[in-house]
């Protein structure tokens, strides 16, 4: 390739940046921070391969959402809405649609935790001033995709700064990083409880439905070979996207297991995480990781939102305004904010309550890519099927295994 067919390419790829950027907020918000400061405190670096392989599941998940939507030109729910009966339909969107509001309530908590730390500003307060940024960075969306891109990789870089301050200063031991990245391990049955809460945090099934609408905004031809092109920028956009969050993800159990576990610390907070890095620390590592919890709690907020509102769209065709479908996804949120519940706890439940619901749209989303009449040359292989049943299964064993331990 010569020297401005590299360039050209290079451009091409950041014209077809931003969609995957947008999804890999869901993957660093703050039931994150819950379930990775929780691990790393509890387990030291044990819990790290959880992180690792519920980031190659959801980028296998993604790139299927992404495809989807580039292959047929809709959005996973409106496809459900083709494919599937009626009844079928309004129960993928009860499910999709607590989804939205369980992410939507994990990250309004996030940004209100967020605005507390930094600014001493109370809970009920810090929600509601949430609530606000987020319905005015969403509204942003009548001036393009383009727009929320930009904001949330903005949104995106902060997380990654924030972190990577806390990883200078926390100095893991990076040879026992490398071995527990790779090796499986679950010390007891707690921490079963917060690996399935790792993977309900990691592997979201919101934005497994929002992706194959935000590629929409580039797929503007029927032409194969252009589709083609398309999935492949989008599979490095998803590529680049992903590993960022699982680099996010790892940092923030790596320095709670750093700084935590050594000095035999358990966090069940995230102010005690933020109220414990200080002294251990200093202070810019506890402002580093406030700016990081509220930049994540925006970002976080505005994909739940956006994702609330594609689910309504899709699979019911409900005809009311933006606006109204908003405020459905936020509302609920908002009151569990207002009821005074313990925060980490609200975080933990509601990553946990997503593992359970990730089946609802990951089996119709195999279903449908599997089928050569929707996704003509775009069709699952039999790799990419057997890949699929094998995640889909891990994903309802794990979530079978936390019933059982729940009423044992």
């Amino acid at each position: 390739m010569n020297l401005y067919g590299k360039k050209n390419y290079i451009k091409n790829i950041f014209k077809y940046l931003g969609p995957a950027f947008i999804i890999s907020v869901a993957y660093v918000d703050p039931g994150n921070f819950a379930t990775n400061i929780t691990g790393g405190s509890l387990f030291n670096y044990d819990l790290l391969w959880v992180i690792l392989a519920s980031n190659l599941m959801a980028i296998f998940l993604q790139i299927n959402s992404a495809k989807l939507g580039i292959a047929t030109g809709k959005n996973l729910p409106e496809m459900c809405r083709e494919e599937f009966t009626k009844k079928t339909n309004v129960l993928l969107w009860v499910f999709a649609e607590l989804a939205a509001i369980a992410t939507t309530m994990a990250e309004f908590l996030g940004g209100a935790l967020g605005l507390y730390l930094l600014f001493r500003i109370s809970l009920p307060i810090a929600g509601l001033l949430t609530c606000i940024i987020t319905f005015m960075i969403v509204s942003m969306q009548k001036y393009g995709q383009k727009v929320i891109e930009i904001i949330i990789t903005v949104f995106v870089a902060i997380i990654c700064i924030g972190y990577g301050v806390e990883m200078f200063l926390a100095e893991p031991d990076w040879i026992e990083v490398g071995i527990h990245s790779i090796m499986p391990s679950i010390p007891n049955s707690e921490a079963l409880l917060i690996a399935v809460g790792m993977l309900g945090a990691t592997v979201m099934p919101h934005v497994i439905f929002l992706h194959s609408q935000l590629v929409q905004s580039r797929n503007k031809t029927n032409d194969v070979n252009e589709k083609r092109r398309h999935l492949k920028m989008e599979k490095i956009d998803i590529a680049i996207a992903m590993n960022i969050a699982f680099l996010v993800n790892a940092s923030m159990l790596i320095v709670s297991a750093s700084v935590f576990y050594t000095q035999g610390l358990v966090v069940d907070s995230i102010e005690l995480a933020h109220q414990s890095l200080e002294p251990l620390l200093g202070i810019l590592s506890s402002t580093a990781f406030g700016i990081a919890l509220l930049a994540s709690g925006f970002s976080s907020s505005v994909v739940g939102t956006m994702a609330g509102e594609s689910v309504m769209d899709g699979f019911i065709n409900v005809k009311i305004s933006s606006n109204w479908k908003r405020f459905i996804t936020m509302v609920p949120a908002l009151l569990v904010i207002l009821s005074g519940v313990n925060p980490m706890q609200a975080l933990i439940f509601s990553q946990v309550s997503l593992s359970f619901i990730l089946p609802m749209a990951v089996i119709p989303l195999l279903i449908i890519t599997s089928k050569k009449e929707v996704m003509g040359v775009f069709t699952n292989t039999r790799v990419v099927k057997t890949l699929g049943i094998i995640i889909a299964t891990l994903i309802i064993i794990l979530n079978i295994f936390l019933i059982i331990k729940a009423f044992v």
